[in-house]
């Protein structure tokens, strides 16, 4: 007798909203009111069906959903370089924050740091149907253009100036170098040398802003900054010429990496951290308490920055959808507090009698070589 072969097991279909009513015990229109306007639905609800949706794999119609709600469920960011330690932090916490919200986020990378780049990508979104945009791009080029984008996109900007004429999340700058620089004053020394970013961020402005600001306010000489990349590799050269020279006791360098290559340049010439020179950073990377000595840096909350950015546009895409916007009104702006990171990279000017500035200093982490116990902020 011929074995019989089993029957074919049917041919699977696509999930349709139907679908996910009868498997959550709800009416399509419940269904509907969740993809599309959550806060409206009973919280145990809205779970029962979200775990129905998850479950048969249901994808919303895209070109269905706009129709109906004028919204996609999907958010844009535009960014230059997601590599970078602040933007990806950035974009991970958006990410996190949209995905609590139902929300999908697709990325346009900027191919030039320029208005064209700028509106090419934020219209690539907007062809995508993106319900609104976050653009990270603290460069000059970037408020030129933000200022010529369509009205009627909720678009909110990272890390851009005052003059920046959509809603902006951005963290004190100017703040937190002049409160890494009196740190190094405090400790005695009689200037303080800084190792800029590039002149086309905004972020390195603001930090040469405050970095000034502190030594007038101070009575300080100010000496001429150095240019760098944000690379280590430009630190090291910089850091290099620093050593050079004597009369450089402290540094305050605009971005971690270029700290490390600033450190490495002053071990190799000789030059003690903290004992001849300190040296703080900006960012506090997550490995700034491994280095060694362990940096003493500028914490920028990233994820708070993109949690805000979140807020802010949420605000905005439903303030345009139900017209309350109201013209003439200034952008709004929201400002993240940096926090200085005390750790062993600085530590007290040697005196005139030529004391030994690695001797333990009360109350400063330089006295204990503990990476894990020698962290403080301000």
């Amino acid at each position: 007798m011929m074995p019989v072969d089993p029957e074919p097991a049917p041919r699977s279909r696509v999930a349709v909203m139907g679908d996910v009513a009868a498997l959550a015990g709800v009416s399509a229109m419940t269904v509907s009111r969740v993809l599309n306007s959550p806060e409206k639905v009973r919280p145990e609800t809205r779970a029962r069906v979200l775990a129905a949706i998850r479950e048969l794999g249901y994808l919303p119609n895209l070109a269905a959903r706009v129709l109906a709600t004028g919204r996609s469920g999907m958010l844009g960011v535009v960014s230059f370089d997601t590599t970078q330690y602040g933007p990806a932090s950035i974009l991970r916490a958006i990410e996190h924050a949209a995905i609590e919200h139902d929300y999908l986020v697709n990325i346009a990378g900027l191919r030039a740091l320029d208005r064209g780049s700028i509106e090419e990508a934020v219209e690539r979104l907007r062809r995508q149907s993106a319900d609104g945009i976050v653009v990270i791009a603290p460069y000059e080029s970037a408020a030129e253009g933000l200022r010529h984008l369509p009205s009627d996109l909720p678009v909110v900007n990272v890390g851009g100036g005052e003059d920046v004429p959509v809603p902006t999340v951005a963290v004190d700058q100017h703040a937190g170098a002049a409160r890494a620089t009196r740190h190094l004053l405090d400790l005695g020394h009689r200037t303080v040398w800084h190792v800029a970013g590039p002149p086309n961020w905004i972020d390195a402005r603001d930090r040469v802003s405050g970095w000034r600001a502190a030594l007038e306010a101070g009575g300080r000489e100010i000496p001429e900054p150095l240019v760098g990349d944000w690379s280590p590799g430009t630190g090291y050269e910089l850091g290099r010429r620093l050593a050079r020279r004597p009369e450089v006791t402290a540094i305050l360098v605009a971005n971690d990496e270029m700290a490390m290559g600033v450190l490495r340049a002053l071990r190799e010439a000789g030059r003690r951290v903290p004992g001849d020179v300190s040296v703080a950073g900006f960012d506090d990377i997550p490995q700034a308490a491994y280095f060694w000595p362990p940096l003493t840096t500028v914490r920028q909350n990233f994820a708070d920055v993109g949690r805000q950015a979140f807020a802010l546009l949420h605000e905005r895409i439903f303030a345009l959808l139900h017209e309350r916007v109201a013209d003439g009104k200034p952008a709004a702006r929201r400002i993240v507090e940096p926090e200085l990171i005390v750790r062993e990279s600085t530590g007290p000017a040697r005196d005139r009698g030529g004391r030994d500035r690695d001797a333990p200093v009360p109350g400063h982490p330089s006295g204990s070589r503990d990476i894990a116990g020698g962290e403080r902020s301000l």
